[in-house]
Parts: C-alpha cells; structure tokens; sequence
C-alpha cells in the first residue's frame, strides 16, 4: 500500500482514531507528537503467537523507552480480552481495542491470508514505526512473531542513530 510508504505520514484515520486501551484510557498518534510510536498488529490475544510476540515486546519495553519509542499492541480484541491476556501472561505494553478495523485497515494490518490452507480475509500481523514527526518510518507488512520485537528495536536504533 503505497500511502504506508516510509516517508509517508502516518495514516490519518489512525491518527483522528482514539482507541481504547485495556485501561479503558484512549490514545492516538496525535497525542504521541515528537515520540516514536510502534504499533504492532496481532490477531487474537491469547495464541501461541500472538501471546509470544506480546511478551518480547514486553521484555524489550525499556529499551524501546530509552529511545524514545512506546509500543502500542493492537488488535480486534475486547477490552476484557485485553486485560485477560495481559494479567495471565504478565504484559506491560498497552493493548488497543479496534473492534472496527478503522485503525487496523488504515495501518496495513486487513487482507488475504491463509489459515489452515484456506484462503480468508482477517488480521494479518504487521508493524509499522511512526517517527516523532507523524510520518511512517518502517513498515513490516508480514511479521513473525518469533523475534519481532528484536527486529524493531533494531532498526529504531538504527533510524535514531543510537
């Protein structure tokens, strides 16, 4: 998607976009002016994946703290969901709530993928780094979720020059 170009700003529907966290507490990337912003896009809390990628980014939150950067998860989740999956697996990174896919689409996170071999639309984990000038810095448009968070702090580093 071309409008997710790094270089590009960061979507505008993400950024009018309040999504609830599993505090019940709404953020946007309007109100992270001047910051690094990770938003990675999961499918469902709770899966081995899913729950796998949440806790390395959990484990590396300091450092992507130290640069600057928060780290937002997001998925289609309720907000009870989110709570759930944090309290039994220890998560310390905020968990949005976007039941209407508003954010997700904009941010790259819809489309075709296969589950089980068939062919089906839904979630498809991603990850796109806002710069603190509200423009898209790096996108991975398919992620793992093994190692992930690595990768992220990696290029942040590398884009913030430490």
């Amino acid at each position: 998607m071309s409008s997710l170009e790094a270089g590009a700003p960061a979507p505008k529907i993400e950024l009018d976009a309040l999504l609830p966290t599993q505090d019940e507490m709404r953020l946007s990337l309007a109100d992270m002016a001047g910051k690094w912003v990770v938003a990675y896009i999961y499918p469902k809390d709770s899966t081995p994946g899913c729950t796998v990628e949440a806790q390395e980014f959990t484990a590396l939150a300091g450092e992507f703290e130290k640069l600057g950067a928060v780290v937002w998860g997001i998925s289609r989740d309720s907000i009870k969901a989110h709570r759930n999956f944090m309290g039994k697996n220890g998560l310390g990174v905020p968990l949005l709530s976007d039941p209407s896919l508003e954010a997700i689409k904009a941010l790259g996170g819809w489309g075709a993928k296969k589950v089980c071999g068939k062919e089906c639309e839904g979630v498809i984990r991603s990850t796109v780094l806002v710069g603190p000038d509200g423009k898209v810095a790096r996108r991975w448009p398919k992620a793992s979720s093994k190692g992930h968070a690595k990768e992220v702090l990696d290029a942040l580093r590398e884009l913030a020059g430490k």
